[in-house]
């Protein structure tokens, strides 16, 4: 049973919008933006930009922003919108942000409509990780860092959720999910789920499951909300648009992920060639091309693509900036 609840280059400037830089500095940060940053305009949904979110030092850090697709280095624009994790299909989004200064931490989840208005808000528990939305745009899904679960020895486990966009049905957590390893129903108290993916309809979805040490990808029917274990060291999965492959982190010791590519039909693992360690839930441009977010320091991180195939080499593509999304 389901726990449910029904409960710039290319942009034009206009009069009255700011281009700014870093010039000057107060006590709580620069007073002006570390990159050009194109402010007074609508970020609503146009089918052309690369959605993230902006974490170039200034007072416009954390707020969602968007370049033109074919000009990733354009001054990018930046609406009110603060975000720390952004996904966006089909007209629909989901912003997900910690609310500041609240312990323990909440996160409000906020579903967007096409011209990123919020639709409709939820205020859950934990502290936001992964976000993503069906390639039909019908159901958002996130994963949260929770903390005080009891049977988390280092004191935080994870919570992923789903959220019908037409119905309304809220799933706060799929911890009831029914999974089955090696053909026998699996049950642990240190079981934990995040990084959902959806097949185009909408109805199969991938996740990661953890527990006794080991991640496991898990393929579901949402409808009869049972899970199988297809492939160990696997974690935030993300199914290619073809819905053939499946891009995920590798673990390959503590604390280090390497990006790999899973073809779904012959279970051949491909490592791709970014050799720095990822720790992302990566985004497919297209059937060919990876995305995803590089840390540096602190808040510091770039938006990276690599190809799918395993060949070429990884290329900046936004600097400054987290959690890509296509709209």
């Amino acid at each position: 049973m389901k726990k449910v609840l029904i409960a710039l280059a290319g942009f034009a400037v206009f009069a009255g919008v700011a281009v700014t830089y870093v010039v000057s500095a107060r006590g709580d940060g620069p007073a002006e933006n570390a990159v050009p940053v194109v402010t007074g305009q609508s970020m609503a949904l146009d089918g052309r930009s690369l959605y993230f979110r902006n974490v170039a030092k200034g007072p416009d850090f954390g707020k969602l922003a968007a370049v033109p697709r074919t000009a990733p280095t354009a001054a990018r624009k930046v609406g009110d919108l603060r975000c720390d994790r952004y996904a966006v299909a089909r007209g629909t989004g989901v912003c997900l942000s910690v609310k500041q200064g609240s312990l323990p931490p909440v996160t409000d989840l906020l579903v967007l409509g096409p011209d990123q208005a919020v639709r409709h808000r939820e205020t859950l528990p934990g502290t936001p990780s992964r976000a993503r939305v069906s390639s039909d745009g019908k159901i958002v899904y996130w994963t949260l860092f929770v903390s005080g679960d009891s049977y988390s020895a280092t004191g935080f486990s994870t919570r992923s959720g789903l959220y019908e966009v037409q119905t309304g049905q809220l799933v706060k957590t799929i911890e009831e999910l029914a999974v089955f390893i090696s053909g026998r129903r699996y049950f642990a108290r240190d079981a934990n789920f995040w990084g959902i993916t959806f097949g185009a309809d909408g109805n199969r979805f991938y996740a990661t499951l953890g527990s006794k040490g080991k991640t496991y990808l898990i393929e579901t029917d949402y409808k009869r909300y049972r899970g199988e274990a297809i492939l160990e060291n696997v974690e935030c999965p993300s199914l290619s648009p073809d819905g053939k492959r499946i891009a995920f982190k590798q673990k390959v010791s503590d604390g280090v992920w390497r990006l790999a590519v899973v073809d779904l039909a012959s279970r051949t693992v491909t490592q791709l060639a970014e050799t720095r360690s990822v720790d992302d839930q990566p985004l497919w441009r297209d059937d060919s091309t990876i995305l995803y977010a590089l840390r540096r320091d602190g808040d510091a991180s770039d938006v990276w693509s690599v190809p799918a195939n395993g060949a070429g080499t990884p290329t900046l593509l936004i600097p400054d900036a987290s959690s890509p999304a296509y709209g």
